[in-house]
């Protein structure tokens, strides 16, 4: 308590001239070092004595939950995250459902909303669509390999190799993920 009376709010009459403007007070720091209200300057910020940190507290903070590691995949998650190399097999390889991989970086928000569908996506299809994931941050020479600008960026690769692969990026809905695996895959 005796640290919460050293912080006090302290704004200074205003000059007749200014005072149709407004203005934010400051914070200031003990009364003992206040400047006189004749100074031109409107309000008064001073330095912080060095044995009290800038801060309302000084305990420090108890975390009730451990925070998440940044990674937005479980184990029990349908879309598996792969390396550039089980991609590349998998891409090369002989497949007979079409394959959808998804680019992305754990700091993204859309990449997470993202996410979300393609679970619900993968939910859907079950075995009839192949869903991956490929962190950017993790794969970064692979991602500019595969030219890689935005987060998210979906690639839809069909089963059949004469047709090409079909490239999306930023967040798009679920609907339109739909119409791509049923009508172009």
């Amino acid at each position: 308590m005796a640290l919460l009376q050293a912080y006090s709010l302290h704004i200074r009459t205003l000059p007749s001239t200014l005072k149709s403007q407004s203005f934010a007070p400051h914070l200031s720091f003990p009364k003992s070092s206040f400047k006189t209200s004749q100074e031109s300057s409107l309000f008064s910020i001073t330095s912080t004595p060095k044995n009290i940190p800038f801060s309302l507290s000084t305990k420090q903070r108890r975390l009730l939950c451990r925070p998440p590691q940044g990674k937005y995949i479980r184990e029990d998650y349908l879309v598996k995250k792969m390396s550039a190399e089980e991609i590349q097999e998998l891409v090369k390889g002989e497949r007979k459902v079409p394959l959808v991989i998804d680019f992305y970086a754990t700091w993204c928000g859309p990449c997470v909303l993202m996410a979300q569908e393609l679970e619900m996506l993968a939910v859907e299809y079950e075995s009839n669509v192949m869903i991956v994931k490929v962190d950017t941050d993790d794969e970064y020479e692979f991602a500019q390999d595969m030219q890689v600008r935005g987060l998210p960026t979906l690639f839809f690769i069909s089963p059949e190799p004469n047709k090409d692969a079909i490239r999306t990026e930023g967040l798009i809905p679920l609907q339109m993920m739909r119409d791509i695996i049923n009508n172009e895959m």
